[in-house]
């Protein structure tokens, strides 16, 4: 067991001072049977700590259905093997570019703007989460012998709320639920952002990417003792789809930790190794600058990060010269960097060919259809991740009229009496040409990932203010869902084959050989956006808009022999294979 302590000026193990060296790396990203190499890598890097969120939505997708919450003790324990501390963030809400920043589509369909505040219903969600939760990280507290020093309270609150009664419930609760490890807030390095998301008697700590003299002595002027420690050291960043790859200059990066470390403050690299957001479970943010209110903004599938640990595990630039910066603050020379994950040894093609529509998708997969009187959200029809089919009848007879979709989240690819008529966007939500009646009008809507941060964080999915002809508001529609969790090896394999839709729009399905497995990447020459699933593991969300171009494939994932690929094509095939580099 272990005596960790928050002292007046920094943080002190057995009555000895230390110094947090940590870097963010999230289990939830990283196929678990690669989880020991990216630990060791971590600490080659010249690491002590390692940090991790906790997806609420990942582990309970509806309400009661927990799904392997005994991942995030496993991943602890690997953690103690590879002799790192944790720090853990379990939410309720976690950014991390994830969907609906962590939070279930449940929660905030039902709650709205009450979510991450004192609300009674909100608030005990959260308990009987956090009571399946706990034991867990309770049970790996340094004080028991695990890893576990630090537990956050909420996360970045003071960038979205002032609900101090809320923070204080949390930590009590965090209290009462058998957390003895530290807790913490971590917020922006600014004075609304620091009152409204610290509570007193709490540590506080700030996220910057740059000028840690500043950051830090906004934070003294609120905080006059405890550690420094910036939570969140943006050493990379984050890319949208449709927009440009962003990358951080290197050696700014490392001069940026350099002077960090310089300010005698602890650290935690955001982020160590990004990995993937498998599932479709890649978030969004919006745009508009500081008050997030502008466009969606969807985040591709890689979480690579521009991190010193790249998503296939290998050292960058980067991390060499981060090593160099770190090593002079370890405690005796640096373990040796571990050797790389196997790679697939040259191009593997699968060919690939069409098993069904999207018709007979939904309707093998999707939930039931049934008639509303306004479309329905996503959270009415319980869609997290995936898309919803709606159908409407425009009255007739009557002249042409234009068709719009008010309140459309994402996308959505419309057809009239059979043929496809455009596609609506937010920006765009209106079809190039009016729609005569009588028609029979289909919009297929995809979530392209819910709100992770901000004030929009939450909002509801699909088309949320209802069809309009000209003024007329359109009734009786019907809708069906299909979640991607749908697609599991039982359920795919009771699909009908039928043929693909005219453009091609529809499941396809393909195998491979391998020999000598290993990681991969993946392409899709000429395909526009699906998802993609190999051996019942789903890859992610693809784009032919990028600037992501290819999926990562971890080598756990493929086997000797013969492999299956299936894709969800939802705009318009490409060639019929897939290509595994």
């Amino acid at each position: 067991m272990v005596d960790f302590r928050v002292g007046g000026d920094g943080f002190e193990v057995d009555g000895r001072p230390v110094r947090l060296l940590s870097g963010a790396l999230h289990y939830f990203r990283v196929h678990e049977e690669q989880w020991a190499h990216r630990l060791r890598m971590l600490r080659a890097m010249g690491l002590n700590c390692v940090e991790t969120y906790v997806p609420w939505n990942l582990h309970e997708p509806r309400p009661g259905e927990v799904r392997d919450v005994a991942a995030v003790g496993r991943f602890l324990d690997a953690a103690r093997r590879e002799g790192l501390w944790v720090i853990v963030r379990p939410g309720p809400y976690i950014c991390a570019e994830w969907e609906n920043g962590g939070l279930p589509h449940w929660v905030t369909g039902h709650l709205g703007a009450r979510a991450r505040t004192r609300d009674a219903e909100f608030m005990a969600a959260v308990e009987r989460w956090f009571g399946v939760l706990l034991p867990q990280i309770v049970e790996r507290q340094v004080d028991r012998g695990g890893p576990v020093l630090m537990v956050q309270v909420e996360n970045e609150y003071g960038s979205y709320g002032s609900d101090q009664r809320y923070l204080r419930a949390l930590a009590d609760l965090l209290v009462r639920l058998g957390v003895t490890a530290a807790l913490f807030t971590s917020d922006g390095p600014e004075d609304h952002m620091l009152s409204g998301g610290s509570v007193p008697g709490v540590l506080a700590t700030v996220n910057f990417g740059s000028r840690a003299r500043e950051a830090f002595a906004t934070l003294r002027r609120r905080r006059a003792g405890g550690p420094l420690m910036c939570m969140e050291f943006w050493c990379g960043w984050f890319d949208h789809w449709g927009a440009k790859h962003v990358v951080r200059d290197p050696r700014e990066a490392a001069d940026a930790l350099r002077e960090i470390l310089e300010c005698g403050a602890s650290v935690n690299l955001y982020m160590a190794h990004g990995g993937t957001s498998f599932g479709g479970w890649a978030g969004a943010n919006r745009g508009g600058g500081a008050l997030h209110e502008g466009p969606l903004e969807p985040d591709v599938t890689s979480y690579d990060y521009d991190a010193p640990i790249d998503e296939f595990g290998r050292p960058t630039e980067k991390f060499w010269l981060f090593r160099e910066v770190l090593a002079a603050y370890a405690e005796g020379p640096l373990p040796e960097v571990p050797r790389q994950p196997a790679v697939l040894p040259g191009p593997v093609t699968a060919h690939l060919t069409a098993f069904t529509g999207l018709d007979g998708v939904l309707e093998a997969l999707g939930g039931p259809e049934a008639e509303h009187a306004v479309p329905p959200s996503f959270e009415d029809l319980d869609v997290d991740r995936g898309l919803v089919r709606y159908a409407v009848t425009v009255p007739g007879p009557r002249q042409p009229y234009p068709l719009r979709a008010r309140g459309l989240r994402d996308l959505a690819v419309v057809y009239v009496d059979g043929e496809r008529a455009g596609v609506l966007t937010e920006e765009e939500p209106a079809l190039a040409e009016p729609v005569a009646g009588h028609a029979r009008v289909e919009l297929w809507v995809e979530s392209l990932g819910r709100v992770n941060y901000g004030p929009r964080t939450g909002e509801p999915k699909g088309v949320t203010g209802g069809l309009l002809h000209e003024r007329q508001f359109l009734h009786g529609v019907r809708a069906r869902g299909l979640r991607l969790d749908a697609f599991t090896a039982g359920g795919v394999a009771a699909l009908p084959s039928a043929p693909a839709e005219g453009e091609g729009r529809g499941l396809y399905r393909g195998s491979f050989e391998v020999s000598g497995a290993g990681d991969a990447a993946l392409e899709l020459p000429g395909w526009g956006r699906g998802f993609v699933w190999v051996n019942g593991f789903c890859l992610g969300r693809y784009w032919s808009a990028g600037p992501q171009d290819a999926l990562y494939v971890p080598g756990p994932v493929l086997r000797e022999g013969v492999n299956e690929v299936w894709v969800l094509e939802l705009d318009r095939a490409g060639e019929p294979q897939v290509v595994l580099r």
